[in-house]
């Protein structure tokens, strides 16, 4: 296959979904998803080995996640990401929004900490170095909505509007190091809002909601944007092969449009998760209160019937 000096395909015939999900591996993702499964499977056998249970539903969540880029990295969707606009937003979205979702609700950080040991005194191991990152303030600093939110509107406009995006798309190591930072980007927004991980950005369920939707209309505005455009925005798709048969314009709306829709998707995912995660701590709480008051005879209720009767003496 005969490759630009820019690194994009040149002769690939017209898109079709078949032709897209045909196996194209790009090396660097293939071995960090062969990579990122071997180190998850060795944690869960870690932990049954030993008697202690991890639900197969994170193992589910985690495995789809890294296939969701493998997908969008290892097949010929890659090969018309370079060459078309329309695709390679589907990967974008995909990478960013979705990838990040699904590997998270998979708590890969919950299943180190338990499956690495413990190293010895005064000594630091894998385990007590991921401890120390977590609690780092570092870690505090991209957690903090005020970065996570940043970024996530920036990665849109910074890039696409500005002349980064033609920059990183002349070289086969910009398009790696791009694609990383969108997956990046998506973890760091994603994490504090519905991560299962511990994390030192954690706040309550009502302002995670807030967080989440104060990104989201920007990215539809993005999308719209896009689609409104009267001419190419970027000069990496301004002239399509013509073995694709596609107009540049018209391509570039159609990613407008899939920017625009798949603001929603992940939306819609992390609100049930969310939903789910909350109406789960409620019914801890209340265990651990049920629990609390059998130990002590129920003695905040006592105290509390005690003021009532206090009340109604005066």
């Amino acid at each position: 296959m005969d490759h630009s000096g820019h690194g994009m395909t040149t002769d690939l015939p017209p898109f079709t979904l078949g032709r897209g999900l045909e196996f194209s591996p790009d090396l660097f993702f293939l071995i960090g998803c062969l990579t990122a499964l071997g180190l998850y499977g060795w944690g869960v056998v870690r932990l049954r080995r030993r008697g202690d249970a991890w639900p197969v539903s994170r193992t589910v969540f985690f495995t789809v996640g890294v296939l969701s880029v493998a997908l969008m990295m290892c097949t010929k969707l890659n090969d018309y990401g370079m060459v078309m606009f329309s695709v390679h937003m589907v990967q974008h979205m995909v990478i960013s929004m979705l990838s990040p979702i699904l590997l998270l609700l998979g708590a890969p950080v919950t299943l180190a900490l338990r499956a690495l040991p413990v190293a010895g005194r005064g000594s630091l191991g894998p385990r007590e170095l991921l401890l120390k990152l977590l609690h780092s303030r570092y870690m505090k600093v991209i957690t903090h909505p005020a970065f996570t939110i940043s970024m996530f509107i920036a990665s849109l406009y910074g890039l696409y509007f500005s002349p980064l995006f033609d920059f990183l798309m002349g070289s086969k190591a910009g398009h790696i190091g791009m694609m990383v930072h969108f997956l990046m980007v998506g973890l760091v927004f994603f994490w504090p809002i519905m991560g299962v991980d511990p994390g030192p950005h954690r706040p309550g369920y009502v302002m995670r909601m807030l967080e989440l939707f104060a990104g989201m209309p920007f990215h539809a505005f993005f999308g719209i944007a896009m689609m409104m455009a009267s001419q190419p925005l970027v000069d990496a798709y301004r002239n399509p092969p013509a073995s694709l048969g596609i107009d540049a314009l018209a391509d570039q709306n159609a990613a407008g449009g899939i920017a625009w829709a798949f603001s929603e998707i992940p939306s819609v995912i992390v609100l049930i998760a969310l939903v789910y995660q909350w109406y789960h701590s409620e019914q801890r709480q209340a265990i651990r209160k049920d629990r609390a008051a059998d130990r002590d005879g129920d003695k905040e209720l006592e105290a509390y019937n005690a003021y009532l009767a206090s009340l109604r003496s005066r």
